[in-house]
Order: structure tokens, then sequence, then C-alpha cells
């Protein structure tokens, strides 16, 4: 476990050093989460997760929506219409 002592300084700035950064991966311009736990506010790199996505699944079902909402929008144009 990797502890240091960090200043809180004007306005509540804080800098992380160096050595905390590396070590959760923290890179300038990233964006941290800050929580409260208990008495402890815990800082978390926010780091998108990649996710793989089989592109033709997606569009297959798309597809079998559009055809769930035609089928209700043609229903709701013929009680429309009648």
């Amino acid at each position: 476990m990797l502890k240091m002592v960090v200043k809180v300084r004007r306005k509540g700035v804080l800098i992380l050093p160096k050595a905390l950064r590396e070590r959760v991966g923290i890179e300038e311009g990233d964006e941290v989460v800050a929580e409260v736990v208990g008495e402890s506010i815990v800082l978390k790199p926010l780091k998108p997760r990649v996710v793989d996505v089989d592109v033709e699944k997606v569009y297959e079902i798309v597809r079998e929506e559009k055809k769930e909402w035609d089928v209700r929008l043609d229903a709701l144009a013929g009680k429309a219409g009648a």
C-alpha cells in the first residue's frame, strides 16, 4: 500500500504526487471520481470501458425493434382511421 501526505491548497486544490498517479494510472487531463466512504474521501480514476460490440447483432436487434414498432404504429393508424 502506498500512502502519502497531501496538502489541501487554496480552493481545495490537491496536487497528487507522481508516484500516486502512476500507481493507479492517472495522467494529466484524466478525470477522477471522488466519493465519501465513512469518514474518508476516496479518489478513483474514471476510465471508460472499451467493449467489443458485434455490429451485425446490433443491426439485427434494431431491425427487429423497428418491425415491432411498425406493427404497433399500423395498428394505431388503423384505429385512428376507423
